[in-house]
């Protein structure tokens, strides 16, 4: 003959569920908080004048006029009508630029992990630091143009085939007789 052992359950003290459950919420909300801080925080593009048209591609060189800041205000950089080919840019302009449109003003915020993180930036003219470590970045962009790497790489061999034109029709006006009266 089989026989079972019995074993008697104790009830719950008074208000043990109660405590177990918070402990439960308080470890979700620790877990949540540092998954929050942790995480790398994406750039912010605010549209101060509105664009239109398509967005540029990540491969394009965009053609823009900005102005790059510390987060504290100081301009580390500027440029009036530069072409700025994405592939080659930190991952946080390029982002913000993929948002962009023709003719758009923009403000973007770019937090140091998408920038240049841990590095240190030179300026080569001076030698002094022109980005500290760890820097959050604010560009004020202007988007002109953009265009595929292969139509700049096209222009840009166009534009210098004109300038050695010119330079050879200038070398050779020097060498040329005056003009007779």
């Amino acid at each position: 003959m089989t026989e079972i052992t019995r074993v008697p359950l104790q009830p719950i003290a008074k208000g043990s569920l109660t405590k177990l459950w918070l402990g439960v919420l308080a470890v979700i909300l620790i877990g949540v908080g540092i998954a929050y801080f942790a995480a790398p925080k994406g750039v912010s593009v605010e549209t101060l004048q509105a664009g239109t048209g398509p967005n540029p591609a990540p491969s394009d060189v965009v053609l823009v006029n900005y102005t790059g800041k510390l987060a504290s205000g100081k301009v580390f950089d500027e440029g009036q009508g530069a072409p700025l080919p994405l592939e080659g840019m930190i991952p946080g302009f390029k982002e913000g630029a993929l948002q962009m449109q023709k003719g758009g003003k923009y403000q973007m915020t770019i937090p140091s992990e998408k920038a240049y993180g841990a590095e240190e930036k030179i300026n080569p003219q001076t030698g002094e630091v022109a980005i500290p470590a760890n820097s959050d970045l604010v560009f004020e962009v202007e988007m002109i143009d953009f265009m595929s790497l292969e139509d700049f790489q096209a222009r840009m061999a166009q534009m210098q085939q004109m300038m050695q034109m010119q330079q050879q029709g200038a070398e050779g006006a020097e060498g040329a007789a005056p003009p007779q009266p």
